[in-house]
């Protein structure tokens, strides 16, 4: 299979396209080094997550180099992939030890203090994840990382638009001689299937329509799965927000490689009183953006579409709106140079356009006017997606209100991004957006883990259990007055009903 650069169209690279049976002896191998690698304990897996951290570091300009090579990105946009890579790893090395601790949960109620209780987390043997092209190096290791370290085998099966930065990633685990728990297998519609097929669990990253497909797999086999889908999602500019940080954050928000991002920038929703400043000010810094392809220079802003396709369904949508009745204030084409597509910025658009309804995925802000926040918030949720969304303005309080009525599963106060980066937090959407989060603490990990109640007798063992047989109306009588003086309320917990 040949990988080409978007830019310019030039081949740079071949990989494998990979048959179900390679998937399923792949996977078999997995599953028989697994235990192995679950019985060295989340210390000896942190060390070699940070090995694998020190190679990150030590080969960030070529990988980066690979990541633009693939995906016609600027200098800017793909230089960000290794430097997170990097922190992520440092995160699940430091917390994934506490994060897997045994526990000793309370018992509910003083009856329960007969029993020890512990909840322990078992790793699914093999994860399997299947990641999309807009971060090649990225999305691999957003997944990869807290699996491996919750002692989980993985395999990834990369997009075969840009399946050559996860290759690198198999590179590097083999290079540093971790165990061999880690594989990537390229290709595919049929690859992934088989992917999802062979495994214990599925991480998905991708579009809504196919994520409902593997979630329709695994519902049959009764296997786990955690998808990310795609975004619609919205920006809400109040009327005290700072509008030249605004636009700066919603221009690099929306923008950020080429609007190819899941949580990129899509709806703006602007008060009345700042409209007119801000679309001004908007239009002013998307007109100074810089747009084109540089190998290693830091000429350009904006790179390119990651295929032809992606640009054609931004045209779609911007002929859509204007057919409607919108209007092109700059941008609004393919410029006929590789997969280039305009930073286009639209006003007079409405819910009934596609630009607003269906995900782009692309360097496209279209702006409506709204009369106050209680608009802004009902067309902001008026979605079938909610991934995230940003909320601009000067009274953080009152934007934290706002945030709290907006049906999305993130959504950034003065930022856009930031729960990118936050490993503390879950990233995961609601309704079309998707089910199961990435990160959020210790959820973040354990979601790749099956859990296990383990209860253990304390003090002398009785011969018999009150509740065992035979029946005995005295012991009976026994468990059921004790239940109702550890759970009634007021003097009725201590008159027992009388019926034998």
């Amino acid at each position: 299979m040949d990988v080409r650069n978007p830019a310019d169209g030039l081949v740079v690279g071949q990989v494998q396209d990979h048959p179900p049976a390679m998937v399923a002896d792949t996977v078999g191998q997995l599953r028989r080094l697994q235990p192995e690698w679950d019985a060295i304990g989340s210390a000896a897996r942190a060390e070699w997550l940070l090995r694998l951290l020190d190679w990150l570091m030590d080969n960030s300009d070529r990988l980066t180099d690979v990541v633009q090579s693939e995906t016609g990105k600027t200098r800017f946009d793909a230089g960000i992939e290794v430097p997170a890579a990097i922190d992520l790893a440092k995160y699940w090395a430091r917390h994934a030890g506490g994060f897997l601790t045994e526990e000793r949960p309370t018992p509910h109620s003083p009856i329960g203090l007969t029993k020890r209780l512990i909840t322990r987390y078992q790793p699914y043997p093999v994860v399997g994840i299947i990641t999309p092209w807009n971060l090649p190096l990225l999305n691999p290791c957003f997944d990869a990382f807290s699996a491996l370290m919750a002692g989980a085998a993985v395999l990834v099966k990369p997009s075969e638009v840009t399946p050559l930065s996860a290759g690198e990633l198999a590179r590097g685990w083999a290079e540093i001689g971790a165990p061999p728990v880690f594989s990537v297998l390229t290709g595919g519609v049929e690859t992934g299937r088989a992917v999802v097929d062979a495994v214990d669990y599925v991480q998905f990253t991708g579009s809504t329509a196919t994520g409902r497909a593997i979630a329709s797999v695994c519902g049959d086999a009764l296997k786990p799965c955690s998808l990310e889908l795609g975004g619609k999602d919205p920006a809400i500019v109040l009327a005290d927000a700072d509008i030249d940080r605004t636009v700066a954050g919603i221009v690099y928000g929306g923008l950020f490689n080429s609007g190819q991002v899941c949580i990129s920038v899509e709806r703006i929703y602007v008060e009345a009183p700042v409209y007119d400043r801000f679309v001004a000010c908007l239009v002013d810094q998307v007109r100074e953006l810089r747009q084109g392809h540089d190998d290693r220079g830091f000429r350009f802003d904006i790179g390119a579409m990651a295929t032809p396709g992606q640009c054609e369904i931004v045209t779609r949508h911007v002929e859509d709106a204007v057919s409607r009745g919108a209007r092109i204030l700059i941008g609004g084409k393919a410029t006929g140079a590789g997969a280039f597509f305009e930073p286009t910025v639209l006003v007079d658009v409405d819910h009934s356009m596609t630009c607003m309804t269906e995900e782009t995925f692309g360097p496209l802000l279209p702006v409506i006017r709204v009369a106050d926040e209680d608009e802004a918030i009902r067309l902001a949720n008026d979605s079938d997606y909610g991934l995230s969304a940003t909320v601009w303005c000067g009274d953080r309080q009152r934007g934290e209100r706002v945030a709290r009525r907006l049906e999305a599963g993130a959504v950034n106060i003065n930022d856009a991004f930031a729960n990118l980066v936050n490993f503390a937090v879950p990233m995961g959407g609601w309704k079309n957006s998707g089910m199961g989060a990435r990160f959020g603490g210790p959820a973040g990990i354990r979601k790749y883990c099956r859990q296990q109640a383990i209860l253990v007798p304390r003090g002398p063992a009785l011969k018999r259990e009150p509740l065992w047989y035979p029946a005995s109306r005295v012991r009976s009588r026994l468990v059921t007055t004790l239940m109702r003086i550890f759970d009634g309320r007021g003097r009725r917990r201590f008159f027992a009903a009388r019926g034998d």
